[in-house]
């Protein structure tokens, strides 16, 4: 099954990076433009605190969750679209390997963005600021590593859920991009409304948390949140409604 996956995942991630016409060259291009970005771009900014405070990649880890919904929305309802669907579930692939092909696809795809920027990140810092070498803590580095992750299998299993029942990929792009948007936009109201006396005793609140508890904490209701979505998924999978529709 993991050989099946892989080429799911193979095919997705080309067809992606193919989308609209586009060469292999132009689509490499466009990711290498996001990796500028988030890579060089934002730590020219910030200088070494890039490296040491916590919040200032964190921030930007969603912007490569985001992408994730370019390939997940594409996963059976761009599929339909071009026809090509039936083709796909009369193949010898097993439903898992399907399923969890598109799913990896995506996830592989955003995590890559995000580890390769990160990365770069460290080279803009450190060239940028010339003396002793800087890398991330090793907390804040395991940190990078495991949000893109959670959080694009997140996105990816609340997408596959989207695009098994939407008629086109742009379609299942515009109901997840509004998922997206509430999970980021609603935090952002909440911060920005009541008196300055709520938001100054919110700040104290959240300055005095323990980071690594509250992190921990959040990962394992993500973790938990992917597992039971992932299960929904592969029970709402079923190749013979697919086929039929």
């Amino acid at each position: 099954m993991f050989n099946d996956m892989l080429t799911i995942i193979r095919k997705d991630i080309k067809e992606v990076l193919t989308s609209r016409g586009n060469s292999i060259r132009s689509g490499f291009m466009y990711l290498g433009i996001v990796v500028a970005v988030m890579g060089i771009f934002m730590p020219l900014q910030s200088g070494r605190a890039w490296l040491t405070e916590p919040l200032l990649p964190l921030v930007w880890s969603w912007f490569p969750v985001f992408l994730v919904i370019s390939v997940v929305t594409d996963s059976f309802a761009g599929e339909r679209e071009r026809n090509t669907l039936e083709t796909l579930l009369a193949s010898r692939l097993s439903d898992r390997a399907i399923l969890f092909g598109k799913i990896g696809a995506a996830v592989l795809y955003g995590w890559s963005i995000s580890f390769v920027s990160n990365l770069v990140a460290v080279v803009t810092v450190n060239i940028s600021n010339p003396g002793r070498f800087q890398f991330y803590t090793p907390w804040l580095y395991l940190v990078l590593l495991l949000v893109p992750l959670l959080a694009g299998l997140l996105m990816s299993s609340i997408g596959v859920l989207v695009s098994l029942n939407a008629p086109t990929a742009r379609a299942a792009y515009q109901k997840l991009s509004l998922v997206m948007l509430g999970i980021w936009l609603i935090p952002t109201i909440l911060a920005n409304v009541g008196t300055e006396a709520m938001k100054q005793g919110m700040g104290e609140f959240l300055m005095n948390l323990n980071l690594t508890t509250v992190g921990i904490a959040a990962g394992l209701i993500i973790l938990v949140l992917d597992i039971v979505l992932v299960w929904v998924a592969m029970q709402r999978f079923q190749r013979s409604k697919l086929i039929l529709d």
